[in-house]
């Protein structure tokens, strides 16, 4: 297993004629290079003239869809994100139907932080917007404020472990 943001590129030709030929490619790299390792891999193919490829496997790109026909520029954004913000990036991939756009929007507009629980979150907001007396605090029930939150839509939430909950604030 490794840490790398990678794309498997195979060799159709060859893939046609039941021959498995193609290379890892390091998806965080230029596309230039992607390209030139693709033309290599192409060039020393088992089958004469090959020229098709397809993206058949990838790794690191945590559990965001890869298409077998993306663009490498397309691959190459989506690995820089990731590389920058980790299986975040990913969930937030799948959270808004692979818009890398609306992906990188939430995390510069949107995030509004880390936290144990929606409620603590909640109870945080509330905090810094006012002032709450002393003989009402006990009766505030976060969790259930919380929930609104995310029930009206105010907000959504992005869990990647127990007690990681990542929130943002809808548009």
């Amino acid at each position: 297993m490794t840490n790398e943001i990678r794309i498997y590129v195979a060799d159709l030709a060859a893939y046609n004629n039941g021959k498995l030929h193609g290379c890892w490619i390091d998806a965080t790299q230029d596309t230039d290079d992607i390209w030139e390792q693709v033309k290599l891999m192409l060039k020393n193919s088992p089958e004469p003239d090959a020229e098709e490829w397809a993206i058949h496997d990838y790794e690191g790109f945590e559990g965001a869809y890869i298409s077998e026909y993306a663009g490498f520029e397309s691959v190459h954004e989506r690995a820089l994100f990731i590389e920058e913000h980790g299986r975040l990036a990913g969930e937030l991939l799948n959270h808004f139907g692979d818009s890398l756009d609306d992906a990188i929007k939430a995390i510069e507009e949107s995030y509004n932080g880390c936290y144990k629980s929606l409620a603590d979150y909640a109870e945080e907001l509330t905090e810094q917007t006012g002032d709450i007396p002393e003989h009402l605090a006990f009766y505030i029930d976060y969790e259930r404020m919380g929930r609104d939150m995310e029930l009206s839509g105010d907000v959504y939430t992005i869990e990647l472990v127990f007690d990681e909950i990542h929130i943002f604030w809808s548009h």
